[in-house]
Order: structure tokens, then sequence, then C-alpha cells
């Protein structure tokens, strides 16, 4: 019904336009009698088989939602009711921002695939915390940090602390994104140096907690080996929890749209189908080369329950969505369970 009716529908808006309208449309139907309580019976796939117990958490299944849909955790709940296993809220700054100019999210059909150049638009950290204020027990959720675009990369461990302090007692783990390529030097905060250093920090503050909480890197699909090789030393000498891998590309290899089209669009991370191959080379180069020796959620075209076997068979933990969720739909969540069921 999705692909057929739906999406058709949708994809005659402006993809962000048509993102907020769908906000509001899922929050509407929640609030009717009984709604929320069928779309849990529908969606949800309860079987114990599915859960993963990954760095110290437990996981009722291992699909989840990937940060930049929910930044705001405007919608969290809702999103949890269509059957993920986990939602990642984000990427959250310490003070609110507009992100780049609109327009700044472009579908590519012919590929199945999304640019964009949002660049880290939210309302802010506090504005989150006081809507994960009202969080109800069960669903876990992940938090994705990032700084603010007029913080200088000289100081952006601060804003990543402010970000890890306040959001502490409201998530279940934290995700560190250094690697969009959306803000304006930001990837610069994934050579070793910085990186270690932020990383360091952040564990420091973790350890004062009383109960310290899941610590990953998030990063970009653009790295060498050489690069990777150093990702998997700054996990071990950190001691963070796992690596998420990837996010978007700036890569425009491969596609079958026109490149005249590509050349209008410009600048933004790529993500999607394209993207798939190159995910699953990065999760297999650091699970093989690592020993195995730290989980990895896998991301970046996930359209099917094969792509998703893939990503796991390479070495991933768990898996999240993004712009397979948008041009499958959810039921893209259940098929993948079922597929991990049979397995089973």
């Amino acid at each position: 019904m999705y692909k057929l009716l739906i999406k058709p529908i949708f994809f005659l808006f402006d993809p962000e336009q048509i993102h907020h309208i769908v906000f509001r449309l899922i929050r509407l139907a929640h609030r009717l009698p009984l709604i929320p309580s069928l779309i849990r019976a529908v969606s949800s796939e309860k079987d114990p088989r599915l859960a993963r117990e990954v760095f110290g958490i437990r996981f009722p299944n291992p699909v989840g939602l990937a940060a930049g849909f929910d930044k705001d955790a405007k919608l969290y709940s809702e999103l949890g009711n269509l059957g993920f296993g986990f939602v990642e809220i984000g990427t959250l700054t310490p003070l609110p921002q507009d992100g780049n100019p609109k327009k700044r999210m472009f579908r590519l059909p012919a590929d199945q695939a999304l640019i964009n150049r949002m660049g880290f638009n939210n309302q802010g950290v506090d504005a989150a915390i006081e809507r994960l204020k009202d969080r109800k027990p069960g669903l876990i959720i992940g938090g994705n940090i990032g700084k603010n675009k007029v913080t200088p990369n000289e100081e952006a461990t601060r804003d990543y602390e402010i970000c890890f302090l306040k959001l502490f007692p409201y998530v279940d783990y934290f995700v560190v994104n250094v690697s969009s390529p959306n803000t304006p030097n930001l990837r610069a905060l994934q050579e070793k140096e910085p990186l270690k250093a932020l990383l360091h920090h952040l564990q420091g503050l973790n350890t004062q907690q009383n109960k310290p909480k899941p610590i990953l890197l998030k990063i970009a699909p653009d790295l060498t080996n050489e690069q990777l090789d150093d990702i998997i030393e700054i996990v071990r000498e950190t001691g963070i929890a796992g690596v998420i891998a990837t996010n978007t590309t700036i890569s425009r290899e491969n596609l079958h749209t026109p490149a005249s089209r590509i050349e209008a669009i410009g600048m933004g991370g790529l993500s999607g189908k394209p993207l798939a191959k190159r995910a699953t080379e990065v999760i297999r180069y650091l699970s093989d080369r690592s020993g195995k020796a730290f989980p990895i959620i896998g991301v970046g075209g996930i359209h099917s329950a094969q792509d998703a076997l893939e990503k796991l068979d390479a070495g991933a933990s768990l898996i999240q969505l993004y712009t397979g969720f948008v041009y499958e739909g959810p039921g893209l969540i259940g098929r993948i369970n079922r597929a991990l069921l049979k397995r089973s």
C-alpha cells in the first residue's frame, strides 16, 4: 500500500515539506482512541529471538531509526510504535540553529537516494530535553550530538560536552557526530589527534557518572583504509563502546540520475541505495580488522531485508534505517525482522 498509494502522493511534495506534514499526520493519528495500540499490534514483532544484547543494552529487535529523522525528539514515541527496536534523535547542538538555506533536501528517485545539506538544523538540546522528560519506559533512545556551526573546531569539545551532560539523564546511548559533510570543517574532527582528544574528554565525563552510558562514534564512508585503521586504534585507546558506519557520502559515483541534475543540486551528503556497497565494505573492514573487538551499528542503503542481512553478515550488531524508510515505508521494519526470524 505504501509504495503504490502513499509514496506517490508524498513524492509530489518537497522532501522537507512533506517530512513535516507526515510528522503532523502521525501525531494526529496517535491522538485518536485505540490507534496507537492498533499500530503497535500491526507493526511490532515481539518474538524474543529478535532481541540483541549490545554494549550492555537489551534491544527488543536490531532495527533502529537513524538520526536525522526525528532531530528534535518530537515523535520518538510514535515512531517507536512502528516497530523500531530503538530510535536515535538528533543531531542536537547546544544552541538552536536554522541549518543551511533551503532548498536543502533532494530526492534522486532513479537511484533510490537522497541528497541533503541540512546543516544540523535543530531547536537545541534544551528543547529536546523538555520533550524527553515525557518519555515512557520501554523504548531505547540514542542521542546524536554535534557542534554549532558558529563554534570553531578549537572549541568544539565544549559543545559536545554541553550536549553530553545535559542529555545524559534522558538517553540510553550517545553518538558523537563528526562526520556530517554539511557543517563547514566538521569532518576535520575525524582526524586522529582531534578525534582522540574529543573522545577521551567525553569518556572522562562518562566515567564520572554513577552509571556510564555507551558512547559511539559515527564515521563517514569516505575514509580510507588507513583512516579506518586509525578509527580502530582510537576506539581501542579511548574505550568508547563502538562505531556507527556510516554517515552520508560526498561521492557522486555511479549514479543513474543525470549529471546535469546532480550538478544543479550541488553540495550535500548522499544517502540511500548508492551508499549500500561502500557502507557494507566499511563495516566488514572494521569488523575483520579489529577482530570483532567492538559493536558496529550498520547504516547506509538498507532498502530490503536482504540489504539488512548483508550488513549484519558483514559484522554489524544492529542496523538503522533512514532513506530506505522513506522509499520503502514502515513495512520494511517488519520484513527485516521476519527475515531474521526465518534464520533463527
